[in-house]
């Protein structure tokens, strides 16, 4: 078929939805700017029908989509829009995705009725809430996280998903960002808790327009590659070719996030059996999208070798994320710290308070040791933290932070000049443990005014017992120290860094460790699952 011989306009097959609308109507317009008219055809597919149902009760895969290929491969349309996300891994013969457009914010949206809104609760929904979702992917994770909610099914498109919540059917409702952003849904009634997606991970190419031809209208390819994001297309690849190694459907307990920092390609998978089941997480980075996928699933077979023990240098509570993690493979944990935290200071200057625009914590220690002091801050302060665990220590005084660096990982200095963009110009006071590194601060530049205020010293255990755990996971230098002053790493055992400050001591003692994404609880026991026993 030559290119001037097309059929103009050109039809473009849709589901009927608020959402699938807006998505072919991007494409026409998409269309329309390199020359191309094009107008729309609605099609209903299964998952449009069937509202009774959860999604995992439908029968095969496909059903927001098979309706559609049909109609292309008998020729009633020549291109069908998809949501990326629910497209089967194998297309139909004769069918291929001729171009996938940018990726919208892959990031979940939590919306809770403000009435149901605690702060000091992760994820901020009261406890025991209920959250609606008809997602086994977000329901396995969210209950990791939240093992108190109840997690009731939720269908329809957004609209109606949001007016269920808006009717109190449920206390909140877990739904994707992309959609309420390309829909322009106005939220303000709602208390809105974003969920990046390193922590709570996506579904694959979530975020993510498919656009598909017949695979012998060549011609139409050709015109389509001005639409075509290559980068974008080489990233899901690798989350997509997860789904299909897994077998998996768009019900699947999967979740799967590339993306490109660099040029390092980083990947966070989450997978469970089942929405009650505990999810398995793995962090892993690469150089290059070859094998990776491959690497990733052979990391989650049923066979594989786990640590009978781990020692972490820490004490963990029993709703521990870590200690639920390694409870799922009965690994025995050995947690108990190895440093004592002492308050050093009684009273705080008011008169310094008061001219405070930011609060800038790098520990858990110190955000309870400042809060101990009852500080009488202004209205209008900000806060910021270094990772999740210390924006849930942050949360527990009722304060979300206004940062967290979490897209930066473990790498402070990363952390550090974010912070920077945000907090220069002004006065920023930064609670802390005497002699601690100062990061952040040296990222600031000479306009802003900093105010270091230690809060506490640490003193070591210089008598703590060995561990005979296969792995050794230490929270910080000190904690190193301490556990090295009288004991020595045994032949085959493994260490985890929480960070690259607690890394360099094993730098010093030419010692191999592995670093987590996150200095976290969350990061920690994906470091543990991606490790080789």
């Amino acid at each position: 078929m030559k290119a001037n011989s097309l059929k103009y306009p050109l039809i473009i097959g849709t589901r009927g939805s608020d959402l699938a609308l807006w998505q072919a109507h991007f494409v026409k317009n998409s269309l329309a700017e390199i020359g191309i008219a094009a107008e729309l055809k609605i099609i209903k597919t299964q998952g449009d029908t069937i509202l009774n149902l959860r999604l995992d009760k439908l029968e095969g895969k496909g059903f927001f989509t098979k309706e559609l290929e049909e109609e292309l491969l008998n020729g009633s349309i020549d291109i069908a829009v998809h949501s990326h996300k629910d497209l089967p891994t194998t297309h139909p013969a004769g069918l291929i995705i001729a171009a996938v457009s940018e990726r919208e914010d892959p990031s979940e949206l939590l919306l809770i009725l403000k009435d149901c809104v605690d702060v000091q609760q992760k994820l901020s929904v009261k406890f025991g809430g209920t959250v609606g979702t008809s997602s086994n992917r977000r329901k396995a994770q969210l209950l990791a996280f939240r093992p108190d909610l109840e997690v009731e099914d939720l269908r329809g498109n957004v609209p109606t998903r949001i007016q269920k919540l808006r009717d109190e059917d449920y206390d909140a409702i877990m739904i994707a960002k992309a959609g309420v952003s390309r829909l322009g849904i106005d939220l303000s009634e709602f208390y809105v808790e974003e969920l990046d997606p390193m922590e709570f991970i996506p579904a694959p190419a979530q975020g993510v327009l498919a656009i598909q031809i017949r695979e012998n209208d060549t011609d139409l390819a050709e015109l389509l590659k001005p639409l075509h994001h290559a980068a974008v297309a080489k990233e899901i690849a690798v989350e997509r070719k997860v789904l299909q190694l897994f077998e998996g459907g768009c019900h699947m307990p999967l979740g799967c996030y590339c993306r490109k920092e660099g040029n390092i390609y980083e990947v966070w998978t989450s997978k469970a059996v089942d929405g009650d089941d505990f999810p398995d997480r793995l962090f892993l980075a690469s150089s290059s999208t070859k094998g990776l996928a491959e690497k990733i699933v052979a990391k989650f077979n049923p066979e594989r070798k786990f640590p009978s023990n781990v020692f972490i240098s820490r004490m963990l509570p029993e709703t521990s994320y870590f200690r639920k993690a390694l409870e799922k493979y009965q690994i025995e944990l050995d947690d108990r710290s190895l440093i004592k935290i002492f308050p050093i200071i009684n009273k705080l200057d008011p008169f310094i308070l008061k001219r405070v625009n930011w609060v800038f914590f790098s520990s858990k220690n110190a955000i309870e040791c400042f809060f101990s002091l009852s500080p009488q801050l202004p209205k209008k302060v900000k806060y910021g933290v270094i990772g999740r665990a210390s924006e849930e220590m942050l949360r527990r005084y009722g304060i979300v932070p206004d940062f967290n660096g979490e897209e930066d990982g473990i790498d402070t200095q990363d952390i550090a000049k974010d912070f920077a963009k945000l907090a220069n110009g002004s006065t920023v006071l930064f609670p802390g443990a005497k002699d601690s590194l100062r990061t952040i601060q040296q990222a600031l530049n000479k306009a802003t005014k900093i105010i270091d205020l230690p809060v506490y010293e640490t003193e070591m255990d210089e008598n703590c017992d060995p561990s005979a755990a296969e792995v050794l996971v230490f929270t910080s230098p000190s904690n190193v120290e301490a556990y090295f002053t009288n004991n020595l790493l045994e032949p085959g055992q493994q260490v985890i860094c929480i960070g690259k400050s607690t890394g360099k001591k094993f730098d010093q003692m030419n010692v191999n460790y592995t670093l987590p994404y996150s200095p976290d609880e969350i990061g920690l026991a994906e470091a543990v699952f991606g490790l080789t026993y």
